[in-house]
């Protein structure tokens, strides 16, 4: 005969809970803890940056952020961005596709790979692609002479690589290298929970692969895909090690936007740093404010993600 389930007496629920409850003040010390630390070392470096930028004026802060130099690393910044995102966009959902919905030999190398630059330092993938596309990496010679040789239909063909190394080519694929896990990361638990039915029934109806993709699959990862663009752009505008590596900070040429406020800093121009700097402070706090909204309209959808 089955037991029947008692509840524990209230005797032993009230020790249970004793056990597991700190005291008021012990609450209370541990919220102000977290408070003053947020307010030490984000709130006031964030409020500092915005008041050195404004200390000269508003004339000052308008002439700092509108020179030459500081346009051309936010056009840059804007460009290598514009490139990193959609490039990334297109990995990460093919590579998240791949990883949840097929098993193949080396699925598990793949997932390694696409962590792989949460575990390099920037600074050393920047230096890893400066020894491979340097002027003495072994691909230095497809970049400074090319490659020639000719083919029974097209005849002389010469390939030459464009200039990467001090350049735009390198600070993309510097970017690249340390934004491409986000999209894939953000789409590869919810793709997996989401499992192939859904698909698997578009496919029987008679749909085709791409009207599976964009009607079945495409919906039901809409939200996640944005969150993960989102963190990929943010991350993107403000990358520092590995573009500082790959570039050269050429003034007005190949310095983006945080290389351009090292380089004001270490020449004592304060306030024009701060004030290049609040440009990317604002960039965080708009991606803070998109990332919360997402968080609270679409919070269930989004929490798959963060299950596993």
């Amino acid at each position: 005969m089955e037991r029947l389930a008692t509840a524990p007496p209230a005797s032993v629920r009230h020790r249970a809970g004793s056990a597991i409850a700190e005291p008021g003040w012990v609450q209370a010390l541990l919220i102000v803890g977290a408070l003053g630390f947020l307010l030490a070392f984000l709130l006031l470096p964030l409020l500092l940056v915005f008041a050195e930028a404004l200390r000269g004026g508003w004339a000052a802060f308008v002439g700092a952020v509108s020179e030459a130099d500081a346009l051309a690393a936010i056009r840059l910044t804007l460009l290598v961005t514009a490139i990193v995102v959609p490039l990334n966009l297109m990995f990460g959902v093919a590579a998240a596709w791949a990883v949840s919905k097929h098993s193949f030999p080396g699925k598990r190398w793949l997932v390694t790979l696409i962590d792989l630059p949460f575990a390099v330092s920037p600074v050393v993938a920047g230096l890893i692609f400066v020894l491979i596309f340097g002027a003495q990496g072994w691909a230095w010679p497809l970049i400074d002479e090319g490659w020639r040789a000719t083919l029974p239909l097209l005849g002389q063909v010469h390939v030459q690589l464009p200039k990467i190394i001090f350049a735009l080519p390198g600070i993309v694929l510097a970017t690249i290298f340390v934004t491409f896990p986000f999209i894939a990361r953000e789409l590869m638990p919810l793709m997996e929970q989401q499992g192939v039915d859904e698909e698997l029934a578009a496919l029987s109806l008679g749909a085709s692969g791409w009207q599976t993709f964009w009607r079945v699959t495409l919906p039901n990862i809409r939200w996640a895909l944005l969150y993960g663009v989102l963190l990929c752009s943010a991350r993107a505008l403000g990358e520092f090690g590995a573009v500082s590596v790959v570039s050269g900070h050429i003034r007005g040429r190949t310095n983006t936007l945080p290389l351009h406020v090292e380089i004001l800093y270490n020449e004592y121009a304060y306030s024009a740093a701060f004030a290049a700097a609040s440009l990317l402070a604002l960039t965080a706090l708009v991606t803070l404010a998109l990332k919360s909204y997402l968080e609270w309209r679409h919070g269930e959808a989004l929490a798959a993600n963060h299950r596993h």
